[in-house]
């Protein structure tokens, strides 16, 4: 088949292959919806049609009869019928909206991950799309930024478990037969999360030892899944661009990894190279970028203005524009599309798939797997028999699908008051704004207070909204807004219990919240079925399961604050040590850790023992505990087992995620959890970064969380050099 790709190369003229190689947003093409509405910054490209004819993919066009018209329109015009690759934003859901990506992380469940990715592909595939520009997996350790919500959180093995599991549900095990999958996308490569200051786009400046250490291998986990493409970072990693970074995308990315897939910028990255300040023009933008291996430049158009002047002039090798135009090629042989340029697009289908009861229910188990109770003073679950006030500006708002939902409705979302109104018969619910979600009026506090009046129990429906989040959202106060501040504080003069639900993308600063109510539910976005999965869980038909994935600050002061931080020289021992390393007005530790998360009933953890006290490098430990059910309901629970090295060549962090299991038990059942440690579990980068581990002392940490558990030593032992 390859031979008959070179055949195909060896026909282009070299403007029909440097037209592959832009990614055109759909009104450029005849046939799309949106046709001819090409105007500001879009008209400013400067596109001809020739190149639109030649042209190898688009981004955003949607539904099946969209693609459709759009690659019979483009399969006339182009000269030897080179069919279009459609790609999309298919985040977290295309109709049927799963939780964001945070949320799904702290469900701490990667098959059921895997399935919400099954089914976004099969809907965004019958409407016509082939590629995904999913998953993200940067890691992220400050909330600030408000892309945290596209990733599953601040630690490398568990994103690394998600990262595969989106990919596998994303392409399946034979993307070419299987035409309800679609081509993955990892982004953003690389360490896109650790932008200074949480502010997007910004400066990435770190040690290559911490990138390879931390933020590389969830990247590398996807490709190890079989990723067909990935996506370039807007920041710069070791002063340099990633979309112009030659020694991460050529020499990492392709050479060491071995990745032969196609890598695309993000929208408009190519240009930007020029207000990074390492190209001076268009040209020199579009020289840096394709020797570093970006195959296609999204939505500017520096290569088809460029690339070939920069060949005429010898400062450019056409060999690499034909292993670039290959590379794209491949791809649109993988998906089928020489054979069948309509691939799964299916008009009648479409309707039957897309927002589906089964893709529906799966979405409604997801989100409650997804929320994670932060607080409970014995008011939750709630009886069907109380009188509910249902306040806040989330109580009636459809407005829980979160950013980069793009085709999810907020008309066709399970609302709050709607679950509640499936639980309880509507006589004993009564509702109220109370506040808008930054603003509000003293008659919307009078008709909130009046609700609450005849209530039971009080539920407080708060956030953010979606545009607070996502990208282009960082923000330096990551509090609720004082106005939803306010409303809590007024209804607890009240003396009735208060059970918060919160809305957001990002870890909050609780301060006023979690204190003020007597439960706290952190419900993210949880998507189409959201008000549905709510109001299973605040009933008790489903027991919360949900374990953060991303510490919550004590203060923004704090941040970046996570739980695999490094000890110091000076660590404090005790409130009293003066000259340590810690802050005067508030704790180290952020308010709630990573691993953290509530049941409605309570586990005892027992009995934790080791195999061995020590190991060598070729034996096996493992790791033992008891866990009971000392409650009265059943519960699930989520055992976690971290490591720590106790000395080694380079410092190594106080924790380290290294396995979990998620077992279920009944009141009054124990089950004994093991797990087995090898070796090459304790390897890291060392400072000339090779990978292996070092003898010595090392501590076992097992427990419900990443702060409260039990600590085990052992020994891993110099290899007999006899």
């Amino acid at each position: 088949m390859k031979q008959k790709l070179n055949s195909m190369i060896q026909k282009m003229t070299l403007d029909e292959k440097i037209a592959q190689f832009i990614q055109l947003a759909a009104p450029f093409y005849k046939g799309a919806s949106s046709e001819g509405q090409i105007t500001g910054p879009m008209a400013d490209m400067g596109i001809t049609k020739d190149v639109i004819q030649n042209s190898g993919s688009v981004l955003g066009a949607s539904g099946a009869q969209e693609t459709m018209d759009i690659q019979t329109a483009h399969m006339k015009e182009n000269r030897l019928g080179i069919p279009l690759l459609f790609m999309a934003d298919v985040v977290h859901g295309y109709k049927t909206i799963f939780p964001v990506p945070l949320a799904v992380g702290c469900s701490w469940d990667p098959e059921l991950a895997e399935k919400s990715a099954e089914i976004a592909a099969k809907e965004a595939a019958v409407s016509g799309v082939h590629v995904t520009f999913a998953p993200m997996v940067d890691l992220v350790r400050d909330p600030r930024w408000g892309r945290v919500m596209e990733s599953t959180g601040e630690d490398p093995y568990l994103n690394s478990l998600f990262s595969k599991a989106f990919v596998l549900g994303f392409q399946g095990a034979d993307l070419t037969s299987d035409l309800n999958r679609v081509a993955a996308c990892v982004k953003h490569f690389a360490a896109y999360g650790a932008a200074e200051g949480g502010r997007d786009y910004n400066t990435v400046d770190m040690s290559e030892r911490a990138l390879r250490e931390y933020y590389l291998p969830s990247y590398k986990a996807a490709l190890d899944a079989g990723c067909e493409m990935v996506m370039t970072a807007f920041n710069t990693v070791d002063g340099i661009p990633a979309s112009g970074n030659k020694k991460l995308m050529r020499d990492v990315l392709r050479n060491e990894w071995g990745f032969d897939g196609v890598l695309i910028s993000d929208w408009g990255a190519v240009k930007e190279l020029i207000p990074h300040g390492v190209a001076a023009d268009e040209s020199e933008a579009a020289l840096k970028a394709f020797q570093a291996g970006v195959d296609i430049e999204m939505m500017t158009a520096c290569y088809v203005k460029h690339l070939k002047s920069l060949i005429d002039a010898n400062l450019l090798d056409e060999r690499l524009v034909d292993e670039a135009v290959m590379r794209i090629l491949e791809l649109k042989q993988k998906l089928g599309l020489f054979d069948n340029p309509y691939r799964g697009a299916d008009v009648q289908l479409e309707k039957e798939v897309v927002l589906s009861r089964e893709h529906r229910q799966t979405a409604r188990e997801l989100a409650a797997k997804s929320c994670v109770l932060l607080k409970n003073k014995n008011v939750l679950p709630l009886k069907a028999s109380q009188n509910i006030a249902l306040i806040g500006p989330f109580a009636e708002s459809g407005d829980l699908l979160g950013p980069w939902s793009w085709l999810g409705s907020k008309n066709e979302t399970v609302k709050l008051i709607d679950g509640f109104q499936m639980k309880i018969d509507s006589s004993k619910l009564q509702t109220a704004i109370g506040c808008e979600i930054e603003d509000g009026d003293k008659s919307q506090l009078e008709e909130a207070l009046k609700a609450a009046q005849k209530a039971d129990v009080i539920v407080l429906a708060l956030g953010e909204h979606s545009g607070m989040s996502g990208e282009a959202k960082s923000r330096s106060n990551i509090r609720l807004p004082e106005i939803q501040v306010e409303l809590i504080k007024t209804m607890k003069q009240l003396h009735k219990p208060i059970v918060t639900v919160l809305f957001n993308g990002r870890p909050l600063d609780l301060h006023g919240v979690i204190d003020q109510s007597d439960a706290v539910l952190e419900a993210w976005y949880p998507g189409t079925e959201g008000g549905a999965a709510i109001a299973d869980l605040l009933y008790g038909d489903v027991h919360p399961s949900g374990r953060l994935s991303m510490s919550f600050p004590y203060s923004v002061g704090q941040v970046p604050v996570y739980y695999n931080s490094f000890n110091t020289g000076r660590p404090p021992e005790n409130a009293q040590d003066e000259y340590v390393s810690k802050y005067l007005d508030i704790p180290n530790e952020p308010l709630l850790p990573f691993g953290f998360g509530l049941s409605y009933t309570n586990f005892a953890y027992s009995g934790a023992r080791l195999s061995a006290d020590e190991i060598t490098q070729n034996e096996t430990l493992q790791v033992s505990v008891k866990v009971t059910n000392t409650g009265e309901a059943a519960g699930e629970e989520t055992v976690q087992l971290y490591v720590q090295d106790i000395a080694c060549e380079v410092i190594r962090p106080l924790k380290e995620l290294k396995d979990f299991r998620k077992i279920h038990l009944q009141p009054g059942e124990t089950k004994e959890v093991t797990f087995k440690l090898s070796e090459a579990k304790l390897r890291y980068h060392h400072s000339d970064l090779t990978y292996k581990s070092d003898p010595g002392k090392f501590r076992i940490y097992i427990g419900p969380n990443s702060a409260d558990v039990m600590a085990l030593p052992f020994e891993l032992l110099k290899e007999y050099e006899g």
